[in-house]
């Protein structure tokens, strides 16, 4: 199967975090079928590290959808619950740093378009599974990070290869439980990359800068309930607590440090009109330019959610689903990948940086490797987009796929000496 064929596929079989278990389980069985010596599941993930977990029923949803659909049942047992991360190394002839490839791998819950002008439609492979889509382009990052291990693989290099094919990007949530298993710990060399993000095709930019660290929390307030009219005195209202809370996160000041956002994208709650509403759930989140300053607006945030609870009568629960952090690209790995594209003709304008302006977990991967001694860059490839990130009519120019393998060849192929 060619790297389109590849693509497609994936694309038309969209899985949301944690819930990779078709994908991860051919990542595994293509990377062992190239001689790489794969690590899946607990051994390169710490459960208890994950951010924003699927219900159980989704979990199990998606693994029997996984196996019905041919999955290798001994590869699926070992990510049973969500571990559907994947590492795959190779040894070179002889002695050189460990260089790292990191891909993620997982979908969106977003309804695709079915207009008569979306490609994907069109062509077939618009996505099977009604509400899961990959709009952001992590199936092209999986097929290319496919093809280039197949491709690596035949060439004589030193030192150690190691790719990385992380589940649940989207939403700040499967990286740190890498991290905290120690997945990258050895690694001197880290490179990351994402295609689209507002660059032309053509483009390639050495690293990335604006990541925003971020904090995504759920919260659960619980209140009694009481009749509206006859008794209201007598219930606790928990979708008026979730709503002062709300009111107020958004009315928090800018920081003049640094770039910062909040946004409640969820509120729940109330079952009828003369009844006093006993539960709300409220999904938020928290950006900042800076690592600190994302911390410092947490606080801010839960301080109002605690002091909402107590306004109103409330308990309440406050869960982590999701973070990412802020990095510094290095200038020596930026470099290396600015003089890999110059030797692949499909690349024709080279930029140090590009503005990333939003999360990526990816974050953590870096700064566990720049603390431990080793550098890092995060690049981004330019495609044509048919619409914006997130959007259910997006979709890659497909031209950069292979581009994007070559490249990936020049930069191991400099490296790996």
């Amino acid at each position: 199967m060619d790297i389109f064929e590849l693509r497609r596929d994936l694309h038309a079989h969209p899985e949301v975090g944690f819930t990779e278990f078709r994908t991860a389980n051919r990542v595994v069985r293509e990377l062992q079928s190239y001689g790489y010596s794969v690590a899946y599941g607990i051994d390169v993930m710490v459960p208890e590290s994950r951010r924003g977990l699927p219900s159980a029923d989704q979990l199990t949803r998606a693994y029997q959808r996984a196996k019905e659909d041919g999955a290798d049942e001994t590869i699926l047992r070992a990510m049973d619950g969500g571990l559907t991360g994947v590492v795959a190394t190779l040894k070179g002839r002889g002695d050189g740093p460990t260089v790292a490839f990191r891909f993620d791998m997982d979908a969106l819950p977003i309804m695709e378009s079915q207009e008569s002008t979306h490609l994907p439609h069109i062509n077939g492979f618009r996505s099977v599974h009604d509400g899961e889509m990959h709009a952001c382009g992590h199936d092209g990052h999986t097929a290319i990070g496919l093809t280039f291990a197949k491709m690596i693989a035949s060439q004589p290099f030193n030192g150690t290869l190691k790719l990385i094919f992380q589940p649940a990007e989207e939403g700040g949530r499967g990286a740190k439980s890498m991290v905290d298993k120690g997945v990258v710990d050895d690694v001197d060399k880290l490179f990351c990359f994402h295609l689209g993000l507002d660059l032309p095709l053509h483009a390639v930019s050495g690293g990335t800068n604006e990541f925003l660290a971020s904090t995504k929390l759920e919260v659960h307030y619980q209140g009694v309930s009481a009749h509206a009219a006859a008794a209201p005195e007598k219930g606790r209202n928990a979708l008026l607590g979730a709503a002062t809370a709300l009111l107020n996160i958004h009315a928090l000041p800018r920081f003049s440090s640094g770039a910062t956002r909040v946004n409640v994208g969820v509120l729940e709650g109330g079952t009828a009109p003369n009844i006093i509403p006993d539960k709300a759930k409220m999904v938020l989140e928290c950006r900042a330019e800076t690592y600190e300053d994302n911390l410092d607006l947490e606080q801010r945030v839960r301080a109002i959610l605690e002091h909402s609870a107590l306004m109103h009568g409330l308990t309440y629960q406050i869960e982590n689903i999701g973070e990412a952090a802020t990095a510094v690209c290095d200038p020596e790995l930026k470099e290396v990948v600015l003089e890999a594209a110059k030797s692949v003709p499909f690349f024709t304008d080279y930029q140090d940086e590009h503005p990333l302006g939003a999360s990526e977990d990816a974050t953590f991967l870096m700064r566990r490797v720049q603390e431990r001694g080793g550098k890092v860059t995060y690049s981004i490839l330019g495609t044509t987009i048919a619409a914006p990130h997130h959007n259910p009519k997006f979709d890659i120019d497909e031209e950069i796929l292979p581009a994007a393998v070559d490249l990936l060849l020049q930069i191991a192929i400099q490296s790996l000496k």
